[in-house]
This record gives structure tokens, C-alpha cells and sequence, in this order.
């Protein structure tokens, strides 16, 4: 019998790039059933990786004992005694390229993110959409030999609410919405005030969830929470995973182009998507979503969108350029895909 084969993957960050690994590890390990996977990454995402067969996760703590070039060496060590056969670079960043200096004798396969694509739509000169991130972790695994079919995903059954989600009055005899509105730049937000007239408009007919984290996006959420019927935010009270459980219970998730919506997605739930100067063109779409599901900012109004890929980007006027996404067009596209019940 050949040996099991042992694939080191290498993600670190950022939150929404590691779920988006989520899907494609699930649908390697499910078509090589036989294959081994370390998933090198930093501890807080280990709930992530925790039902994918055959997956296991060694924590990187690249701001302590595995900081700079040094604990980067002493990462290498530990992982080499793991005995991985060869190496899936899915960051392709300068911590990941010093790593894999160590693995010499190993074959290594790095992601390629398509810069020189991404600057052409992100500059003018091509408005087309280009390779998702999911595609692109995958030509890594089929550069190694394991080609994967990312058409036909199986989806984790949602898991039962734990008590601190039970405690907070949710339960999934009611059609529950999620609704993270932040985004790490403001040019990628909807309007707060726009958004609060959604979550309004929403609750009358769905159980509304608000996420979020840090002080000032908790306090918002906390206001929203105290003003609308039907609307709790779980903003600063659940740890991680029971906060992916929860997710994985939701009928529909509400988000801007950011790391909540590609949580929602590893778990098959609807997601829609509301964009500012980024664009799905770009290839961040949440896994598995149609089209008519990612909102995009007007561009005969703001014609030069995609500013950029990250949202860090953008011309003097384009900041709340979301906002031109009307609140109805919204809260009828929720209706349209998630229609209510008689009560809530």
C-alpha cells in the first residue's frame, strides 16, 4: 500500500482569506479521502478547520515564539517532524516565502494572486471578472497533483445552538437574518444610518442577528439592539465557535465585502453582499453564491470602481459610495431569497 500523502498548508491571515480555505480543504479532503492535511495558521482560527476530515491545525504564533526570522526557524522545526510530503502556500507573503526556505527538498507550490490582473481592473484598463481566491487556492492542490471539483460542495449540517446562544433569546424556530455591517475600511461599509432602516424594515418580519467586534462596533450594534424589536446583537458575547454555530443556523447572512460573509458561506448559507469600491470582480465573492446575490455600488456614479482591491484605495467622493445601493433594493433582495413567514 503507497504511503498516505501529507500536504502542509500555510495561511495565516486575514480572517475572511482563511474561511475562504474552508471550502476548498473540505472538497480536497472529500475527493482524497486518503490524503493528510496540517493547516499551519494562527490559533484563533482553529475552530475553522475543526469538522474537515482529516485535517488538523499546528498553531503559528507569529507574535511571540514564532516571531521574525528566527521563530520562524523554529516553526520550521516543529513542523518538519510532522512528516509532510510537500508544502501548499496559499499567503505567498514574505513570513510564508522565509518558512519555506527551511523546507528545502520538499516540493512547494505557492498561490498565485493575480497582481498583475488585479491592478489592471483596480486602474481602469480591465473591468471583467477575474479567478476567484477559491480557484486560486485550488490550482494549487492540482499543481501538486490533487485536482478538485469546487461545482458540487457538501455543506457541514448546522450544529445545535449551544446555551450562551440559547440565553440570548435565539432559536431557529424563527427564520433568522444576520447582518454584520462592518467592514476593516469604511469605503466598503453601507451607510450606518441606510443600514439601521434596513435592520428596522427587516425585523418586522425576520429574527435579526448583529455582528460585529471591538468597542465602538459592539456599542452601535448594543443601540441598534435597545431601538428595534426583534433584533439581538451577539456583539462581544460568544467566543468563536459559538459564534460559527450560530452562523451555521442562519437562514440568510447580511454583509459587506468582509470576513462575516465567507464565515456564512462555509456553512452553504445565503449570503448577500453589499459592495462599495471594492467589486466582485476582483474574486472575493463569498463561496458558492450567484451573481444576483453581491449589491455593487452604482458606477455611473462612481465609475472608476474598483478603486481597489481591499477597499484602502479610493478617489476624493467615494467613500460612502455603497450607499448608493437603495435601502428597498436591499431589504427586496432578502424578501426575494429568504421569504417570510406568517409571524416571527
Amino acid at each position: 500500500m503507497s504511503q498516505t500523502k501529507h500536504i502542509l498548508v500555510i495561511r495565516f491571515s486575514a480572517m475572511g482569506d482563511v474561511a475562504m480555505t474552508v471550502p476548498v480543504l473540505r472538497a480536497l479532503t472529500s475527493q482524497y479521502p486518503h490524503l493528510k492535511v496540517t493547516v499551519v495558521t494562527r490559533g484563533f482560527f482553529k475552530p475553522f478547520f475543526e469538522d474537515i476530515p482529516n485535517v488538523e491545525v499546528h498553531i503559528a504564533d507569529l507574535k511571540g515564539k514564532h516571531k521574525g526570522v528566527l521563530g520562524l526557524y523554529k516553526l520550521s522545526k516543529a513542523l518538519r517532524k510532522l512528516g509532510f510530503h510537500m508544502v501548499a502556500d496559499l499567503h505567498n507573503v514574505l513570513r510564508s516565502k522565509i518558512l519555506k526556505l527551511f523546507f528545502f527538498g520538499k516540493k512547494v507550490v505557492q498561490i498565485d494572486k493575480g497582481r498583475a490582473e488585479k491592478k489592471a481592473l483596480v486602474s481602469g484598463k480591465l473591468y471583467a471578472p477575474l479567478k476567484t481566491t477559491h480557484h486560486r487556492y485550488a490550482d494549487v492542490f492540482n499543481e501538486l497533483g490533487f485536482p478538485i471539483d469546487l461545482s458540487q460542495p457538501d455543506f457541514p449540517k448546522p450544529k445545535t445552538l449551544p446555551k450562551p446562544v440559547l440565553d440570548l433569546g435565539i432559536c431557529t424556530d424563527k427564520i433568522l437574518i444576520g447582518i454584520a455591517p462592518f467592514a476593516a475600511h469604511k469605503s466598503k461599509m453601507y451607510p450606518l444610518d441606510k443600514m439601521e432602516a434596513i435592520i428596522s424594515e427587516l425585523s418586522k418580519d425576520y429574527k435579526i442577528v448583529l455582528f460585529g467586534g471591538g468597542e465602538q462596533e459592539t456599542e452601535t450594534l448594543n443601540a441598534f439592539e435597545a431601538k428595534h424589536s426583534n433584533v439581538i446583537s451577539v456583539a462581544g458575547k460568544l467566543d468563536l465557535k459559538d459564534e460559527l454555530t450560530l452562523i451555521s443556523n442562519l437562514n440568510l447572512m447580511l454583509s459587506m465585502d468582509s470576513g462575516n460573509g465567507h464565515l456564512a458561506a462555509m456553512f452553504g448559507v445565503k449570503v448577500i453582499t453589499i459592495w462599495g469600491v471594492t467589486h466582485p470582480f476582483a474574486g472575493f465573492v463569498p463561496f458558492h453564491q450567484p451573481e444576483d446575490f453581491q449589491l455593487t455600488a452604482d458606477r455611473s456614479q462612481y465609475p472608476k470602481i474598483p478603486t481597489s482591491v481591499y477597499g484602502n484605495n479610493y478617489p476624493q467622493g467615494y467613500k460612502n459610495a455603497a450607499g448608493s445601493i437603495a435601502v428597498d433594493t436591499i431589504v427586496l433582495k432578502v424578501k426575494a431569497v429568504i421569504p417570510s413567514k406568517a409571524g416571527i
